[in-house]
């Protein structure tokens, strides 16, 4: 569910009788997951779970445990549906490089599907038909986005279905929802843009052109015009704190992508995909110190895990 192209090469480690060493292997199988991005996922869960009304801990983990199981699931197929084209054009990827075979990555794809379809039918009919169609969009994009240009509107869609999903999870869902379904739909939208902007952002990753497009940046701003309009009463000063965070953030984050010579998509990229945690805090911007530690900590997780793992 997520853009760019990664620059890790796997070093041609081999143990007695050929094989790849047990570390090497292991690493494989985190890159493959993408997973310096999951504390971007269980965000998200966060939110949408939030918005809905929270409820039960052990929900809450178990949605987030469902959605990972998805998002490393969509990543291990995109890694193998992309494996003719890495073998000629990225080489020091984990199918490409001997590390894995596709037939394992194929196998473990439906392993990981499967547990996140099974975990969200404890959650209830309504999130088990989200998580559906969350997956069926997973798989959609998997299979096209090599092929077509739109393929990063489904890549927003995925991250909306899965607000929509997390949602179905809170205890308001069985309730009124006239409530907060609004503001579901309003946020979710919001992220959808942003994540627009940001895959549009990392498709240019390999472009040699001095100068990139700038127009995907200017839709990484739509979650801070969201907070910054539509919030009011005692959210107002809450929501405007948030905007600023964010608003500084991408700023930093794009500070590399207009230098004059040899601009760092690539690093750009991996810093806005870990604010993805900080639209997530716009969408439920509140003064409580134990939500927003969370945040916190999730944000500073999916950077240090960049360090590892690479987010692309």
């Amino acid at each position: 569910m997520d853009p760019g192209l990664s620059k890790v090469a796997f070093k041609k480690q081999r143990i007695p009788g050929g094989l790849p060493g047990l570390k090497q292997k292991l690493r494989a199988f985190l890159v493959l997951g993408r997973i310096s991005n999951l504390p971007t996922v269980w965000s998200n869960c966060l939110a949408g779970w939030l918005i809905a009304g929270g409820g039960l801990t052990e929900f809450f983990l178990t949605l987030c445990a469902s959605a990972s199981c998805l998002y490393i699931g969509g990543m291990y197929m995109n890694d193998a549906c992309d494996a003719e084209f890495d073998r000629q054009f990225r080489k020091e990827r984990p199918i490409p490089s001997g590390v894995v075979s596709v037939k394992l990555v194929w196998g473990l794809t439906v392993v990981w599907f499967v547990a996140g379809l099974s975990l969200a039918a404890f959650l209830g009919k309504p999130t088990l038909l989200m998580s559906i169609i969350l997956l069926g969009f997973i798989v959609l994009y998997d299979l096209i986005h090599k092929y077509v240009k739109f393929s990063p509107w489904i890549m927003a869609v995925c991250r909306m279905v899965l607000y929509l999903t997390a949602a179905t999870a809170g205890s308001g869902w069985a309730g009124d929802r006239g409530g907060f379904l609004g503001q579901l739909v309003w946020c979710s939208v919001a992220l959808a843009v942003y994540i627009i902007g940001l895959s549009y952002l990392a498709r240019q990753e390999s472009s040699r052109r001095p100068v990139l497009e700038t127009w995907p940046c200017l839709l990484l701003g739509g979650p801070i015009l969201l907070s910054v309009f539509f919030n009011g009463g005692s959210f107002r000063i809450t929501g405007l704190v948030f905007a600023a965070i964010c608003g500084v953030w991408i700023v930093w984050c794009l500070r590399n992508v207009f230098r004059r010579s040899a601009p760092q998509v690539g690093k750009t990229v991996g810093g806005l995909l870990a604010g993805i945690v900080l639209v997530d805090a716009l969408a439920i911007a509140q003064t409580d110190l134990l939500l927003n530690g969370l945040l916190a900590v999730l944000f500073l997780s999916a950077l240090l895990l960049q360090k590892v793992i690479p987010a692309t």
